[in-house]
């Protein structure tokens, strides 16, 4: 299954999980009136929305390139997650104001089983949605791939809390309740804020990462006939990235043989899983200027 593939399917099992966490939740936590279980429901209705845009991002994502998009169509996984980021932001601001009026106002709940069950219940689903989703991501390290996988984590981690608020409503403790919808909330916020920064650094041409950088001057390094390299520029499409750069060669060789090496070294490149495309352009330079 190849990464646009598994960023259709991780949408598509996203949708039929949170829609049934959705309805469960909402209905409960609205009659007993737990504003960490509604928190809760509205995280799973923020999910709905992130797991539709995952399959719509990874559908227009996989299309190959034409006459008016010649880069491919790529960065459609990272606007998607923008519009993700940008949905969770605003459903946890909505909610935190809401869970701090409770907490100040010391509103209470009526403590019912169903919530204990239906946090039972979220949490086993979540769990397989992420373990599922974690074994896609492996082979396909898709950004929208990577967005549910935190979502369901999260919401483990988030439910469990959830439960702990639910069973303190047996002793009549109410405040923790409002404590967890802030704290989830704030989760959302946060997790949200992260996937912001990292599609709106793609988005923006953020140059190659370090890492990538040092493995393709190590591969410039293993031509002897490199004298030098300049102008190391670097472009995203997609989750991949075009590379240009200059080398410098002995001006005595002939235009074949330099430009021989370009090929070689563009062909050696761009099997690299994180390169979309190379283009070296060949300058020559008289040896025997180079500073030692």
């Amino acid at each position: 299954m190849n990464r646009f593939s598994s960023a259709k399917l991780a949408g598509i099992l996203g949708v039929i999980g949170n829609l049934f966490l959705l309805v469960i939740k909402g209905f409960i936590g609205f009659v007993t009136r737990s504003h960490s279980m509604i928190a809760d429901a509205a995280n799973s209705a923020s999910d709905i929305f992130a797991s539709l845009m995952t399959y719509v991002g990874g559908k227009i994502a996989s299309k190959p390139y034409d006459d008016d998009h010649n880069m491919g169509h790529g960065k459609a996984e990272y606007l998607f997650s923008l519009f993700i980021s940008i949905s969770m932001i605003i459903v946890a601001v909505n909610f935190l104001i809401n869970s701090l009026k409770s907490l100040i106002t010391g509103a209470t709940f009526t403590f019912s089983w169903n919530l204990v069950i239906v946090c039972i219940i979220t949490i086993i689903t979540k769990a397989f949605l992420y373990f599922y989703t974690k074994s896609l991501s492996k082979t396909n390290p898709s950004l929208l791939i990577k967005s549910n996988l935190k979502d369901h984590r999260n919401d483990c981690i988030i439910t469990i809390f959830t439960l702990i608020s639910a069973l303190l409503g047996l002793v009549h403790i109410y405040w923790f309740d409002s404590v967890v919808g802030i704290a989830i909330s704030i989760w959302i916020c946060y997790t949200g804020w992260q996937i912001f920064i990292e599609s709106y650094d793609i988005l923006m041409d953020k140059s190659i990462d370090e890492k990538y950088k040092n493995i393709i001057l190590e591969i410039i390094k293993k031509y002897p006939e490199i004298q030098k390299i300049n102008h190391f520029n670097s472009s995203p499409v997609g989750y991949k990235y075009l590379i240009f750069v200059t080398i410098f060669v002995d001006g005595n060789l002939s235009t074949f043989e330099s430009h021989k090496i370009a090929d070689n070294l563009e062909k050696e490149l761009n099997n690299l899983d994180f390169i979309y495309l190379s283009i070296i352009h060949v300058n020559p330079i008289n040896i025997n200027t180079i500073k030692k």
